[in-house]
């Protein structure tokens, strides 16, 4: 899952992106609403974390004019306004989801991460995969019973992959989804990671390779 902060804070924007990368999310910064414009047209998002007043202006604003284009990127206001009508304002302009600073980060990747799962279709709150289970309301994973220990990373990719099991996902969505912009698309860290998911899932292998193309979620011998 990739999110977009706009916070012009430098120092929040990067509490909140770490605290959102420690949730296991792929995260990208900016600091204002022309370069959150910018991002939002080069980059499909499962969500937006708005700060309210920005140097170009209120973001509900510009929320309000992102509905009116057929935007549908859920959204998140994080803001120190806590009065009602503040609220109502940000809700009525299409937002999503409000949370009032000072806020814990655990609540912020939670309330995210929620958000995060309304983008495009329903996906079920568990996969299974053989005698694989992913769990993705409470982040876990299961092997023939067993739970198996994943980092953030790991859990992320396998949760895109069975998404889509049995299909072949690409290298570049791979990436493009569980990393952020940082992340140079030519390196071998999502090969690396998924050795290291196939090593902690043992055998038989449930992911293959794709030459050409990327990866897949199946069961053996499909």
């Amino acid at each position: 899952m990739r999110v977009l902060v706009i916070e012009d804070d430098d120092d929040l924007r990067f509490a909140v992106a770490a605290a959102l990368r420690g949730g296991g999310l792929a995260v990208d910064e900016v600091a204002d609403l022309p370069a959150a414009d910018e991002a939002l047209f080069v980059t499909d998002y499962d969500c937006a974390v708005f700060d309210r007043m920005l140097p170009a202006g209120d973001a509900v604003d510009y929320v309000q004019r992102l509905r009116r284009t057929g935007r549908t990127v859920p959204v998140l206001f994080l803001t120190a306004r806590d009065q009602v009508a503040d609220r109502v304002a940000g809700f009525d302009a299409g937002g999503d989801d409000y949370l009032v600073k000072p806020f814990a980060a655990p609540e912020l990747v939670a309330r995210v991460r929620s958000l995060c799962r309304r983008a495009g279709t329903v996906r079920p709150p568990v996969h299974r995969i053989a005698d694989l289970e992913i769990d993705t309301a409470r982040r876990q994973v299961r092997r023939a019973g067993v739970l198996l220990v994943l980092t953030s990373k790991e859990f992320s990719v396998l949760e895109l992959l069975a998404t889509r099991a049995d299909q072949a996902v690409p290298r570049a969505e791979l990436i493009e989804k569980c990393w952020d912009e940082m992340a140079e698309p030519n390196s071998n860290v999502l090969d690396v990671l998924v050795s290291q998911l196939r090593r902690k899932l043992g055998d038989p292998q449930l992911i293959h390779t794709v030459r050409g193309t990327g990866y897949r979620l199946a069961e053996a011998g499909r």
